[in-house]
Formats: C-alpha cells, sequence, structure tokens
C-alpha cells in the first residue's frame, strides 16, 4: 500500500480534508495521515512514497528531514532542494525571459548585517544607494517587501522617496525588493496543481483575512481571452519552477495580467479563508493529482548522488531525467 504523509503547522481543516479525502479516493490502495516524527537517524528507512509539505519554510528541522526522506525516494510536494534555493527576486526575473509580464522590480541591499560584517565586507557595495534612480525606475507607488517571504509580511506600500527612506531603515536584515505597484483593474489568485490544474479565483487583497470577502466566486470575472492568457501564464511559470502545488497573483491594468506574486509553495487552503468552493477544488485537484502519479508514477528529480545510490552512469542518468 502507498503512503502519503501531511506535514503541517497551525492549519486544521486542509489536512483533515486531504486526509480524509486520499483515504477515501485511495480504495484501499493508497492511505494518508499526518506524519509524525522526532529525531531523524542517519541511516532512516523509507516511511513515504508522497510527503506533502506544508511547514517545512517555517522549521528547518522538517526542511531538513524532508531532504533526508527525498535521499530514499519520498516524493516531497513541493521539491526541498528547489523551495530552499529559490527566493521571488529570481523568480520574477525569470518569469520576465518567459514572456511573463512583470512589474518593474528592484532588489536592494539589506539595511543591517550580523555584527562579524563590517565596511570592508561590504566593499563591493554601492554607497549611499542612489535612491532617486530606483524610484525613477519603478516610479511611485510601488510595494516594498522581501525577496523571499510571503503572507503579506513586512510589505508596505510607498507612496514618496521620504517614505521608502522610513520604511526601509526599518527592515533590519531583511533582503527587500521595491516592486512597481499596479493600480489594477482587477485582481485574481490562481490555484496549480501538477503544473497544469489551474483555478482562477477573484481576490480582493484589500479586504482582511478571513473576513469572507478576499474570495468572491464568478466564473465570468475574467474575459474569455484574458483567463486563457491567466491560465497559460501560470503553467508557463509553475513549469519553469517545478512546483507541484503553488499560487500565482496577477493584478490585472489595461487587459495585462502582471504576475506579482508566485512562490506560495504552501498556500492558503483553509475552508475558512478561502471559502468552500476554492477549498473543495484543492483538495480534490490534489486528490487526484496524488493517487495518479502514484499508478502511473512519479518523475523523481535527478541528482547528482543518484549514480552513486542507484548505480547509474552517465549514460542511464542521462535517459532518466535532467538533473536539478
Amino acid at each position: 500500500m502507498k503512503r502519503v504523509g501531511i506535514l503541517a503547522g497551525r492549519e486544521v481543516t486542509f489536512p483533515e480534508a486531504i486526509i480524509n479525502s486520499i483515504n477515501h479516493n485511495g480504495k484501499g490502495k493508497v492511505t494518508a495521515e499526518m506524519v509524525k516524527t522526532g529525531g531523524i537517524r542517519l541511516n532512516e528507512e523509507k516511511r513515504y512514497d508522497v510527503v506533502i509539505d506544508r511547514i517545512s519554510h517555517e522549521v528547518p528541522f522538517y526542511r531538513a528531514m524532508l531532504k533526508r526522506f527525498a535521499l530514499e525516494g519520498t516524493y516531497i510536494i513541493n521539491n526541498p532542494f528547489w523551495w530552499s534555493a529559490d527566493d521571488k527576486f529570481f523568480n520574477f526575473s525569470l518569469a520576465s525571459k518567459i514572456g511573463v509580464a512583470i512589474p518593474k522590480t528592484v532588489l536592494l541591499p539589506q539595511h543591517s548585517y550580523i555584527e562579524d560584517i563590517n565596511s570592508d565586507s561590504l566593499r563591493n557595495l554601492e554607497f549611499p544607494i542612489d535612491w532617486e534612480s530606483v524610484v525613477a525606475y519603478t516610479g511611485l507607488p510601488a510595494f516594498l517587501k522581501p525577496f523571499d517571504g510571503g503572507g503579506w509580511k513586512n510589505v508596505s506600500k510607498i507612496e514618496s522617496l521620504e517614505q521608502l527612506l522610513y520604511e526601509y531603515n526599518q527592515t533590519g536584515r531583511l533582503c527587500m525588493t521595491l516592486q512597481e505597484g499596479i493600480e489594477y483593474d482587477q485582481f485574481v489568485r490562481c490555484y496549480c496543481v501538477g503544473r497544469e490544474k489551474v483555478l482562477v479565483m477573484p481576490y480582493d487583497p484589500s479586504k482582511p483575512y478571513l473576513s469572507g470577502e478576499q474570495y468572491v466566486p464568478d466564473p465570468d470575472y475574467l474575459a474569455p481571452e484574458l483567463s486563457e492568457r491567466v491560465e497559460n501564464d501560470v503553467r508557463t511559470i509553475c513549469k519553469a519552477l517545478g512546483y507541484d502545488l503553488n499560487t500565482v497573483e496577477f493584478a490585472i491594468k489595461d487587459g495585462v495580467p502582471y504576475a506579482i506574486d508566485f512562490m506560495n509553495p504552501a498556500p492558503d487552503a483553509e475552508l475558512a479563508s478561502v471559502g468552500e468552493y476554492n477549498h473543495r477544488w484543492i483538495v480534490d485537484s490534489m486528490t487526484e493529482f496524488i493517487i495518479d502519479r502514484l499508478e502511473r508514477g512519479f518523475e523523481l528529480p535527478s541528482y547528482r548522488w543518484d549514480s552513486l545510490i542507484n548505480g547509474i552512469g552517465e549514460e542511464g542518468k542521462a535517459a532518466s531525467g535532467n538533473e536539478s
């Protein structure tokens, strides 16, 4: 029997729903449960065929554990090696190169550093930053936000150069980006499962979290051609990044969908937050994806250690898939 483990934090409804759904639809061939773990041994045996990771970005022990699980052939949703290396500024740069509309964005040096870093350590950096040039490029309003953050944490809307300097001075050791603010006509958040299946959700980021007003189901919210472009952009982004579960947000202005956030490998799926329809869609889609792939076989990422562990030579390695 195939086993699926769920690694979660304070979430309640999504972990419970995905476990129940997989157990119901697995028909005795696939079973799902919450992961239980303590110390991880060097020679740990394989426990799960698949693990859905919802929390390792906040718990380093879990991230290290998942990398160890991957060494035994467990398929992790999402790949802990890539997730560890990824950041939003790289995402913006990559998406721009592959034809997705991206707001003008600047990566900024940190404001503060650990004690061992001094002026000699930073001799490659310009000082002071040419703030006028930065603002001239992005324009105002703009958004100051962490280059690898999430959940709208430490995000500020910047209306003036003076405000930018004030907010930047509060960021401490966080590495930030300044991104052009799109005064959007429409805004959508899109679930993507398996790099193919997409749900476009009308979304109002100005509404309070858990207000029940952020997500308002409307199948006709986007014109057909615009909806098709958004869906294609979502697939393009998730295929390029290799995420099997993600959300992509678009601020739409004058018919152009600007991708403003798409590094969300553990996207919000709680019932009270996303609503019944969206919650049911993501649970059903993830269940279908996992059971289908367990039956047909996952395309496991290929790493350089594969050839040593599995006795695969360079020819077999090339045939088994690309390196990650």
